[in-house]
């Protein structure tokens, strides 16, 4: 194994990165910093796009820096590790998702959940402790402190494993969390993109009785006979939602664009929960009886911790479970971008980024 000594030449780097809030990305080398004792520095294979990577690029949450390498579901082979890094070896293959960085003092912290400290450290379009931005995963390598980094199960394909990084973990963290893991519930999943997709094959696999929730009936048989949804629901068909009223112990709520909650609340029963998951920056609204009479719940859950990571590949690997993905080369990743913010994509883009020329 290649320890501290040999690491002390700072790395150069190609990735794609966004220039302004145009969004568009093209080649940009930067320096990695060195590996320090507790890093993993990571060859990445290939990295999947999130939804949040446009915000992101395209300055919608109005904090981007630029030059900005988006990208946090990132699969890759380790290269080297520090002295201190227990948990890897050179040749492993591990994943780095949307966290680089804690503080490990805060209540969170110390209770595991490190994805709600107030100082996280994203792996992109932030900076590190050494002051450097932090580039994400559209690039040849990356340097991530070891509790950032987790195994990928053998077995498991890089391009399967990578949108487990985010989406996968992003639905099994509120089931876990909130106790809805037992067999024989009665979930729905609003919204079939990445995250959606893969809320409906965890769920399933947890054995609830699951029902997507759609704006039009265009992914029907998709969600039935690929997915294996137990029904469909069409949002604007009023006869048929009242007849699902009071009939779910939760919802997870997917949409990334404003869209009203109550005709949803509306579909839970008492105790019911609705989870948010879509980054909205516009207020949403609801009228406070919708909650009351029914003593119904909206909550949000963000990503999930390192542990629950660990938990959902394994889980995964147990049942079988594999992401819906379209693999992509960076060449395309514009392009790509572009057909996401239109949701055309099944469900989610995986870049090759070892198989592609970054350069250019």
């Amino acid at each position: 194994m290649q320890k501290m000594g040999s690491l002390e030449v700072e790395k150069e780097t190609t990735g794609w990165a966004a220039r302004d809030p145009s969004g568009i990305l093209s080649p940009y080398t930067y320096t990695l910093r060195n590996t320090g004792p507790e890093d993993v520095y990571v060859r990445v294979i290939c990295c999947g796009i999130c939804h949040t990577d446009i915000h992101q690029i395209k300055n919608d949450l109005g904090m981007s820096n630029y030059p900005m390498v988006p990208g946090h579901e990132v699969v890759g082979e380790v290269v080297e590790v520090g002295s201190e890094v227990t948990k890897f070896r050179v040749g492993d293959c591990v994943g780095v998702g949307v966290l680089v960085g804690c503080c490990k003092t805060c209540r969170p912290c110390k209770a595991d959940i490190e994805q709600y400290c107030n100082k996280k450290i994203w792996s992109y379009n932030d900076v590190y402790t050494d002051g450097r931005p932090t580039q994400g995963g559209f690039a040849g390598a990356m340097v991530v402190h070891q509790k950032f980094v987790v195994k990928i199960p053998d077995g498991m394909s890089a391009e399967q494993a990578a949108p487990l990084l985010c989406a996968g973990v992003t639905v099994y963290s509120p089931l876990n969390h909130f106790g809805l893991k037992e067999s024989g519930l009665r979930g729905a999943i609003l919204g079939l993109g990445g995250v959606g997709h893969m809320g409906v094959k965890i769920a399933k696999a947890m054995g609830h009785h699951v029902t997507v929730i759609s704006s039009s009936n265009k992914k029907r048989e998709e969600a039935i006979e690929h997915l294996g949804a137990d029904e469909y629901l069409v949002s604007s068909d009023t006869a048929r939602m009242q007849g699902f009223a009071d009939s779910l112990d939760y919802i997870i709520d997917t949409v990334p664009v404003c869209h009203p909650l109550e005709p949803y609340l509306s579909l839970l029963k008492v105790d019911g929960k609705l989870i948010l998951m879509g980054v909205i920056n516009t207020p949403l609204q609801f009228v406070s009886p919708m909650v009351m009479l029914g003593r119904k719940t909206i909550t949000g859950s963000f990503v999930g911790s390192m542990k629950e990571t660990e938990e959902m590949l394994e889980f995964c690997k147990e049942r079988n479970l594999t992401s819906t993905i379209e693999v992509v080369k960076m060449d395309y990743v514009n392009t790509a971008l572009e057909r996401l913010e239109k949701n055309d994509v099944r469900y989610r883009f995986v870049v090759d980024v070892a198989g592609s020329k970054l350069e250019q």
